[in-house]
């Protein structure tokens, strides 16, 4: 499975690569008043308002300084019945990577966005996965309850 690797912290993360939509350098975003603060803001791609999730403050890490290998990982996610796109900002994108071996099952409960682990010769990679992003409540604040398609 190829996958796009990046840092949470000190440890390794990765996205299947079928999830990515799109790379994009860091830019500025339109502050959310009122949404957790692992809610960066809105980036506004091509006249689309579209939300961005900083990986770091998700998982409870303090958040990274903006680097030059700091990326928007462009993602779709259920949301509202249809897919959305959103945005996970993730430090230190290190590129495109191969799981060949087995993957372990190591969820945590307290974070259904983390899923399975491989060990390789650099460490562990765990995947996150982005149809487990986000919280109802976190989903209705940034797409609205109930929309239609």
């Amino acid at each position: 499975m190829k996958v796009m690797v990046f840092h949470i912290g000190a440890d390794r993360y990765a996205l299947p690569l079928a999830d990515v939509l799109r790379v994009l350098p860091v830019a500025s975003l339109k502050a959310l008043p009122g949404a957790p603060d692992f809610v960066r803001g809105l980036l506004d791609l091509h006249g689309e308002p579209v939300p961005v999730i900083d990986l770091s403050r998700l998982a409870g890490a303090p958040p990274d300084a903006v680097r030059y290998d700091t990326r928007i990982l462009l993602v779709d996610v259920p949301a509202g019945g249809r897919r959305r796109r959103l945005g996970l900002k993730a430090e230190r994108v290190i590129g495109v990577a191969t799981i060949d071996g087995p993957l372990a099952d190591a969820g945590v409960a307290s974070a259904p966005w983390l899923g399975q682990v491989a060990a390789g010769t650099e460490g562990m990679l765990q995947l996150v996965a982005p149809d487990r992003m986000l919280a109802p409540d976190v989903e209705a604040l940034l797409f609205g309850a109930g929309e239609s398609a």
